[in-house]
Order: structure tokens, then C-alpha cells, then sequence
């Protein structure tokens, strides 16, 4: 009997991914982090929503060499110099025009401005899962909305740490 494979699709708020990850004591690996969500949730396009900055060409290449679909938004620095590129408007815009095309969404974030989406996906049986990089601080909404779909990337730093490579 073939097993028939679903075509899921991942998007990503990568500051909130990065920063989540950070504040849990390491440093994510983007391929492998790729890898993981194909064999796991079986993740066709994985939608990473990000600030564009000019300094940070490297960065995106490799991105995309590692299998993500870059979804750049302008950024702005704030009163402070912070450079900011709030992409969740474009990340639920794209979760909704693709919204046919895939059987199941993996939404990583910890942020409760998804609340509305990830209530919308899970009413309607396209939410595979919520993936929060931030474990102590993730919104109540999303714990609330994604219930058993939520999981922590806290017991993920084995399979996902970026570890340099020794020459």
C-alpha cells in the first residue's frame, strides 16, 4: 500500500524564531532546522519572513541554499537605531493566499498576533503544528488556540544547535 505523503507548508516569523532561540542558550541551524521540518511534518515550502538589510546578503544566500523561501519585508530603524521589520502581516497574508495549495500549516512563532490564524487553521483541520521558539514567554493566546498542536523548541537543541565545524 503507498503512502500517500501530505503537502505541508511552514511559515516562519524568523526574528522571533532567532531571538526565541537565542534566549534559550544557543544558536539554530538553519539546514538542519530545514531538514527537521521536512522529515518531521513533511514541510514542501518553508516560508521565511524576515527583515531586509543590505549588510546581510551572506545570510540570505544561504538561507535559500538551505531550502527557504525568503519573504523580505522593508525595515525601519526605531527611535533607538534598532533596525525593524514587523512581518506579521505578510506571514498570515501568505498562510491565506496559499491557502489551497497546502493540506496542513506549521506556523513557528510565539507570538500572540497569530492568534487569529492559528485558531482559523485549527478550526479547520489545517493546522499540523505551532512551534515555539520561546518556551517561558510563549503567548497564552497561542497555547489557548494551538492546544495539543503546540510544541517548545527547548527539547530540540540536540537535533537543531549549530555546532561549527572543526578544520
Amino acid at each position: 500500500m503507498k503512502v500517500i505523503k501530505e503537502r505541508n507548508y511552514a511559515f516562519i516569523d524568523s526574528q522571533n524564531l532567532n531571538l526565541g532561540v537565542q534566549s534559550l542558550g544557543w544558536k539554530l541551524d538553519h539546514k538542519r532546522f530545514r531538514i527537521y521540518l521536512k522529515e518531521k511534518y513533511d514541510v514542501k515550502i518553508a516560508y521565511m519572513f524576515i527583515g531586509f538589510v543590505q549588510t546581510n546578503q551572506t545570510l540570505y544566500s544561504s538561507l535559500q541554499k538551505a531550502g527557504y523561501v525568503l519573504n523580505f519585508k522593508p525595515t525601519l530603524p526605531d527611535k533607538d537605531g534598532n533596525i525593524k521589520g514587523n512581518v506579521d502581516a505578510d506571514l498570515v497574508l501568505q498562510a491565506m493566499i496559499d491557502y489551497d495549495e497546502y493540506d496542513k500549516a506549521v506556523i513557528v512563532s510565539s507570538d500572540g498576533d497569530f492568534y487569529s490564524l492559528v485558531n482559523h487553521l485549527y478550526k479547520n483541520g489545517k493546522l499540523e503544528r505551532v512551534i515555539s521558539p520561546y518556551t517561558k514567554t510563549c503567548s497564552t493566546l497561542l497555547k489557548k488556540t494551538a492546544k495539543e498542536k503546540l510544541i517548545f523548541m527547548d527539547n530540540l537543541k540536540q537535533k537543531l544547535e549549530y555546532k561549527k565545524k572543526h578544520r
